[in-house]
């Protein structure tokens, strides 16, 4: 597997850490396969409202380097790819379970819209810039929210 160039040095944990789980996407990606396991390219798509397709692709490709993500490729015509989290990505989305706690308080805090993926948005309303982004299924104790900027307010 080629190597990413993102291998130290590190001033810390987290300085390693951040290089792994960089990009706007990265994290998101993990909740996704966690709360669905197994998807096609197009499934988590279609589960990250906003997300381009280059950007996927790209995101996927770091994360199977990092050795997140295990890409199956089954010989089949069409091909069919599907993406799953290693045990070792399911390790990092596990530590990443008290940020989204934090994350989730903060909204709570500064009195910010949660967003749910997939909905229309109301007329006249504008999605909030520090609002969470994401489109997995909320597990219990995980991540709250989650949506894009074509996705409505709860209420």
């Amino acid at each position: 597997m080629a190597s990413t160039g993102r291998r130290g040095p590190y001033f810390c944990g987290i300085d390693a850490a951040m290089d792994v789980v960089s990009g706007k996407w990265k994290s998101l990606i993990l909740w996704e396969l966690q709360a669905h396991g197994r998807r096609r390219f197009a499934e988590l798509r279609r589960g990250l409202p906003g997300v381009s397709e280059k950007m996927l692709a790209q995101h996927l490709r770091e994360m199977e380097e990092d050795a997140l993500v295990h890409r199956e490729v089954y010989g089949e015509v069409p091909p069919r790819v599907e993406y799953s989290l290693t045990e070792h990505g399911a390790t990092l989305n596990a530590a990443l379970e008290s940020l989204a706690g934090w994350g989730s308080a903060r909204i709570e805090r500064i009195g910010a819209e949660r967003l749910h993926a997939g909905a229309e948005p109301d007329a006249g309303a504008e999605p909030d810039a520090g609002a969470p982004r994401g489109g997995a299924a909320p597990r219990a104790g995980a991540r709250s929210g989650g949506g894009a900027a074509t996705a409505a307010p709860v209420r």
